[in-house]
């Protein structure tokens, strides 16, 4: 009775699913100015900043086309995801292919669930459809959120080698001024010192800012704000309260710099801190497991008289 019951829900969710996708409901007024936004923010992303994010044609076809439904999809109903775009902006990565994977696994999942039925069949477990189901639900849901927790370590890396960066960047323009270049110069002299992401990064905003008419600070604070980096917003608000100082802007500069570097330093002793404090633990655990193993014969003897 149960499978009956729950295979009915089963078709009737899918006959649902299939209805709403021919006849899908008219978006609202919210809707539409939210994707009309959206496509304008694109639009202008790609031709102020010329980044390369890789081909979806390297994904396949299919995947490509999936992405690009399911962007639509969100920008319909006004999902701006900005965490999520922050994160793969900084990760040179698109959001189709990004949303194209968390829908791909969780569906990969389900679609293996007969075979887990099979499998427990042969395992002689029984159940019927209700352990292959919640089992499929269960794994499906763990591989919905994996591509997010991915996407966020390798964020969190890619600011941490962005922070460090800046502050050698800093340096860098703390020096020009201080050799006699005017602040536009100092910053492009600067930024193309170094041929990593970060430093192209800052050299495309740079380059950009001059080309639209942007002030420098401007062109990093947008920076900043695409790709999540406050330290680099703050900078930004800093250099625009100090524009007409050349003078005042070196000492920020330097001061901004020794700061970073101080807070660099600290989160490493931190880790640094955390890492010996895992390793004493993994110690003491041998030490006991070691003393564990001498004293197990001596114990199963006196059980055993």
């Amino acid at each position: 009775m149960t499978g009956a019951i729950l295979a009915g829900a089963l078709v009737g969710a899918g006959l649902y699913l299939l209805v709403r996708a021919l006849f899908p409901r008219r978006p609202g007024l919210s809707a539409r100015l939210a994707a009309f936004d959206a496509a304008r923010h694109r639009d202008a992303e790609e031709a102020g900043a010329e980044r390369t994010f890789p081909p979806l044609e390297r994904v396949g076809v299919l995947r490509a086309r999936l992405g690009r439904e399911l962007v639509r999809f969100c920008d319909a109903r006004g999902w701006r995801l900005q965490s999520v775009r922050s994160d793969l902006a900084v990760t040179d990565r698109s959001l189709e292919a990004f949303l194209a994977t968390k829908f791909l696994l969780p569906a990969a999942v389900l679609v293996f669930l007969p075979l887990i039925g099979m499998y427990l069949e042969l395992l002689d477990l029984g159940g019927g459809l209700l352990v292959p189901l919640w089992a499929g639900l269960l794994l499906a849901g763990v591989f919905f959120f994996i591509p997010d927790l991915q996407l966020r370590q390798e964020a969190a890396s890619r600011r941490q080698d962005f922070r460090h960066a800046v502050g050698a960047f800093l340096d860098l323009v703390s020096m020009n001024l201080s050799g006699g270049r005017g602040v536009h110069e100092a910053l492009m002299t600067a930024a193309s010192v170094g041929d990593g992401w970060a430093m192209q990064r800052l050299r495309d905003a740079l380059g950009n800012a001059r080309i639209v008419g942007q002030t420098p600070w401007q062109a990093l604070g947008g920076l900043g704000d695409e790709l999540g980096i406050a330290e680099l917003t703050d900078l930004a608000g800093a250099l625009s309260l100090v524009a007409d100082d050349g003078a005042q802007i070196r000492r920020s500069l330097g001061a901004r710099a020794a700061s970073m570097r101080t807070r660099e330093l600290s989160e490493l002793e931190g880790r640094a801190g955390e890492r010996s404090q895992s390793m004493m633990v993994a110690q003491l655990l041998f030490c006991v497991a070691f003393m564990i193993f001498l004293a197990f014969p001596a114990l199963i003897r006196l059980i055993a008289t």
